[in-house]
């Protein structure tokens, strides 16, 4: 099983979903995010022959078109994170306030940026009470943290995603559906899964501020300006639902998702 697989409790949310206790190995490549290329980091090494489980059918394409192959589609974990526990695929009765995803950086790149601007960014913005969720790599730095602190901000992680097979916080995706749920809205300042996550339960999403810049990110996804300029309609402080909800059911791949017996024949579970 790729290392990726299990990023966010991912494997683990789809043997829920398969009837299994625990994932046994996926022969083959689980996309784990939003992507805009081929459904994978840069350089994934790919094994000939091996099944690439991605979300969308525009990842799909874009994968055929950089002459890659074995390409299935069955849409995202979160969906099926929502088939598991659908007591929990709406927002909550008391919802309020605005949750809040700064862009991030992982153990190989870090993000530079002022994230006092984006608090600036979010009090232009927002009115309600905020959460600023962040990823564990800004969140273990305390004068990060410390910039939202003092905004008045509360300030949460949803855990650690895993590297390696090491550390992987089974319950990850889980704890993010508990946390966006009880908001009203969703923001970032860029375009990403958690915005797409959001809007699938009706959260009104937004996307405003300083993007950041990723320390050495790789030139082949064509960066902020090629996701800014394929949909102007998502990078906006109040995009409409309706608009979100188009967008969010194509990218997460709502039209795709496959039975618990597909996905055990898909990943050789059976």
């Amino acid at each position: 099983m790729h290392h990726a697989n299990h990023f966010y409790g991912h494997a683990h949310v789809m043997a829920k979903y398969a009837g299994l206790k625990y994932p046994p190995r996926i022969w083959g490549y689980l996309q784990h995010g939003w992507n805009i290329l081929d459904g994978f980091a840069y350089a994934t090494p790919f094994v000939d022959g091996m099944s690439k489980f991605v979300w969308s059918d525009g990842v799909r394409r874009r994968g055929w078109s950089m002459g890659l192959r074995n390409y299935h589609v069955i849409g995202s974990p979160w969906l099926y994170l929502l088939k598991v526990y659908p007591d929990l695929a709406r927002p909550a009765e008391d919802a309020t306030g605005t949750i809040f995803y700064p862009f991030h950086g992982w153990e190989g790149q870090h993000v530079l940026g002022d994230h006092g601007r984006i608090v600036a960014s979010i009090n232009e913005h927002e009115q309600g009470p905020i959460t600023v969720c962040l990823y564990w790599n800004e969140y273990r730095n305390p004068d990060i943290r410390k910039v939202y602190e003092q905004a008045g901000f509360r300030v949460i992680t949803h855990g650690y995603r895993g590297l390696y097979w090491r550390e992987t916080d089974e319950d990850f995706l889980l704890k993010q559906l508990t946390e966006i749920r009880k908001h009203k809205r969703v923001a970032s300042n860029r375009l990403s899964s958690a915005v797409l996550y959001g809007a699938s339960l009706g959260l009104q999403p937004g996307v405003y501020g300083d993007p950041m810049v990723l320390q050495n990110e790789h030139p082949s996804f064509g960066g902020q300006a090629r996701i800014r300029r394929m949909w102007p309609e998502m990078n906006e402080p109040f995009v409409p639902l309706d608009v979100a909800r188009e967008f969010t059911d194509t990218e997460l791949g709502t039209a795709h998702l496959a039975c618990p017996e597909e996905i055990r024949e898909l990943f050789r579970w059976n």
